[in-house]
């Protein structure tokens, strides 16, 4: 083994990689490993991957430590595959112990080279869709980023949550209108962090003829959001004063998002979406205080009520089954809905974010299918969504 110390003490570089060891023979254990440089508080270290049929582990070493653990897992593995910048080795162990270096070029046509720094930082970043290092101006009055467009520190969660929501307005792009322009109207706009950033993406960015308007009950906040439309020259972004559900300032509607919402006010948006006919709703809800206190009262005589006289189980559940049935509403009225994890849960446990885009050319106000009737009557509550639908029938 002294030959692939020898060999590895002068491949185990920055030019590095990767290297694979697979093809184990222990069965249900680790099957490949994966090694890597990177980048940690301004030391190389090395990255080590191990992959089991359901796990990864990973473990950061040192160069030393490095070749040690290459060494070890050759005795079992006796093969593996180093990616260098400029070769690719294939070193082979026998039976006997002799070791066969065979190495030719690495050739990556049509491939475009990452720079070194970030191919070796620890946690990748991540391209989104509005860059870090590009000036935004509403950005930086808002407080998330420099004048050079750097992010914030105390600012990089609410950064992130700005690019993931981009995200999920990106992937509905190819359900809005293309030959007119779009009307969107976000509901409890608040300080207007994503109404910008939607705006921005939408018709800065990608050329899209849209208006928007913000709706919000802060005349304050109102007031700055619209100082700074003007400011940016966003002369489609508008934001009023007013109340969600009692909103009547358009005919049509092609998008509604509706963000943190609190309790049946997401009812409401949905409600305006279906009966404007909109082609795509984003809708994060919030508090979902109604069903809660319906739940509260109907299972003293049941099989759950050891397990529903939990508070803050009852809540968690009451949020779970409104959004449940919200979507399905959604689905029965010709939506295609998903509810998806907006953000990371350790962020805030309001995550689920309802996406529903439209499939059919026009909206039926029929929320009626069996399944969910059934799940209601069993429960023993009358959702708001439905309530309001039922007037439209």
């Amino acid at each position: 083994m002294d030959e692939l110390r020898s060999f590895l003490e002068e491949t185990l570089n920055t030019q590095l990689n990767k290297i694979i060891i697979s093809n184990g023979k222990t069965k249900g254990g680790v099957n490949k490993i994966h090694i890597r440089p990177i980048l940690l508080k301004e030391k190389v270290l090395f990255q080590a991957a191990s992959y089991t049929e359901k796990q990864v582990f990973h473990e950061n070493l040192t160069k030393e430590e490095t070749i040690n653990k290459i060494i070890a897992l050759m005795e079992e593995y006796k093969q593996c595959e180093i990616d260098h910048e400029d070769k690719i080795i294939t070193c082979l162990i026998s039976k006997k112990g002799k070791v066969t270096i065979k190495a030719k070029n690495n050739v990556r046509k049509g491939e475009e080279k990452a720079s070194k720094t970030e191919l070796l930082s620890h946690n990748r970043r991540k391209k989104y869709l509005i860059p870090e290092g590009v000036p935004v101006p509403f950005l930086i009055d808002l407080g998330v980023m420099t004048e050079d467009g750097k992010i914030h520190d105390k600012m990089y969660d609410k950064y992130r949550q700005i690019n993931r929501f981009l995200e999920f307005v990106e992937d509905i792009l190819p359900a809005l209108p293309k030959d007119r322009e779009v009307t969107i109207i976000d509901f409890g706009c608040g300080k207007s962090y994503l109404t910008f950033a939607m705006y921005y993406y939408l018709n800065k960015l990608n050329g899209i003829n849209v208006q928007m308007i913000g709706l919000d009950l802060k005349e304050d906040v109102i007031d700055k959001c619209n100082k700074l439309a003007v400011k940016y020259g966003y002369d489609k972004l508008k934001f009023l004063v007013g109340d969600i559900k009692d909103y009547e300032g358009v005919d049509k509607v092609d998008m509604v998002v509706t963000l943190h919402a609190c309790d049946t006010a997401t009812d409401y948006a949905l409600y305006k979406a279906v009966t404007w006919d909109a082609s795509v709703i984003l809708s994060v809800p919030c508090c979902q205080h109604e069903m809660n206190k319906q739940l509260s009262g109907t299972y003293k005589d049941t099989d759950l009520a050891a397990l529903m006289s939990y508070g803050i189980i009852r809540e968690r559940v009451a949020a779970l089954f409104t959004d449940a049935v919200r979507a399905e509403v959604l689905r029965d009225c010709g939506f295609d809905v998903q509810l998806l994890e907006f953000i990371d849960m350790e962020h805030t446990p309001k995550n689920i974010l309802i996406r529903a885009v439209r499939e059919k050319k026009k909206i039926e106000i029929k929320p009626n299918k069996k399944t969910h009737r059934d799940a209601i009557e069993y429960l023993k509550v009358t959702p708001m969504l439905l309530k309001l639908l039922d007037k439209e029938r």
